[in-house]
Formats: C-alpha cells, structure tokens, sequence
C-alpha cells in the first residue's frame, strides 16, 4: 500500500538560509553577539561584509536607486519568517480544476507567497496581486 507523502506543514527561515549562505561566502563576517534575552547567538558583521565584497560600497546618504515605503525593514523581517500553513484547493469554486493551468488563491499575499515560493520554485509563471 503506498503511504501517503508528508507534507512539511512549516516553511523553513529564508533568514537561517540566507545566514548560512553568507557564512559559507563571507567565514571573516561572521560574528556572535547578544541577543534581547541576553543569550550569545551566531550574527553577520555588517561592516566586515562590506570590506569583503568591496568594489564600490553604496552606503548612507549616497544616491541610489531604490524602491521604498514605510515599515520596509520589517516587511523584510516578515517575508523571512517561517509560516506554518497550508494551501488547499476549492474544487467547488473551481473551474475546470482538472484541466486548467491556473489557479485563484485566497489569503493574505506575504503567507500565500511564502508557500508558493517553497512549492512552485521555478514552476511559475506569472503571479497576479
């Protein structure tokens, strides 16, 4: 009998990925530092990155080019969060389940992106928000 697949009910921390990246790049930034609970926890030094990527660092007040609102950083903060969620169809609501290539999501943008960026890497065409 085949036993049905387990499906990972958590995203992972694009954080954690991301630092792990870095760390393996960048070994000289890593750093440890304390966090708000006092405990000692892994951190990338900002500074020491810039040195080690430097052909021309944009910092502070330097023009650029950028795409901006208010509360970015902690939408940044946000998007790398793991969720534990789910998507589930709506064959009801459905039309044509079967044989259509496109699918309508409900929810919340950020959660749903989330789980799509997991399950459909590279397998999408275009999102409409």
């Amino acid at each position: 009998m085949n036993k049905a697949k387990k499906l990972p009910m958590r995203t992972p921390s694009l954080a954690d990925e991301n630092f792990a990246a870095l760390a393996k790049l960048f070994p000289n930034a890593v750093t440890e530092t304390i966090d708000e609970n006092g405990a000692v926890i892994r951190a990338i030094d900002a500074d020491v990155l810039a040195q080690e990527i430097n052909t021309h660092v944009v910092s502070g007040r330097e023009e650029r080019y950028q795409f901006t609102w208010p509360d970015k950083s902690r939408s940044v903060l946000l998007a790398n969060t793991p969720i534990a969620a789910a998507l589930r169809p709506c064959r009801a609501e459905s039309v044509d389940f079967d044989n259509t290539e496109n699918l309508y999501i409900e929810g919340d943008n950020l959660d749903v992106l989330k789980l799509l960026r997991e399950t459909y890497l590279n397998r999408v065409k275009m999102i409409y928000i």
